[in-house]
């Protein structure tokens, strides 16, 4: 799985929006490109994401020239992950927790 295709499903499953080839329909007839969210690698896309799941609980660790972690739990079910950056552990957690199955983005299974 690529991270554009993570980001697909992420924006579809827990955005709500409608995916399409080169922008996401947000609703209200609004819409936005596709290159204007990046929540694999924009931190404040990342929290857009983690705040739409509505997480009863998240905590995220990381520091200069370490790995970053986060584990995100939704109503029961967590998810965890590391990464070289803070908004793809987050994505991937976040992924993990609603039961979305990620390998092959640039994740290390927790």
């Amino acid at each position: 799985m690529t991270s554009e295709h993570l980001t697909a499903i992420l924006a579809e499953r827990v955005m709500g929006w409608t995916v399409g080839p080169d922008r996401f329909q947000m609703g209200n007839r609004s819409w936005l490109p596709r290159g204007r969210f990046r929540p694999t690698e924009r931190m404040q896309d990342a929290f857009r994401v983690l705040l739409a799941a509505e997480p009863s609980e998240y905590t995220m660790r990381g520091g200069n020239g370490k790995s970053s972690w986060a584990k995100v739990r939704i109503d029961g079910p967590s998810g965890e992950a590391s990464a070289s950056s803070m908004p793809t552990a987050v994505c991937l957690a976040i992924a993990r927790a609603i039961g979305i199955a990620v390998e092959g983005v640039e994740a290390n299974a927790v």
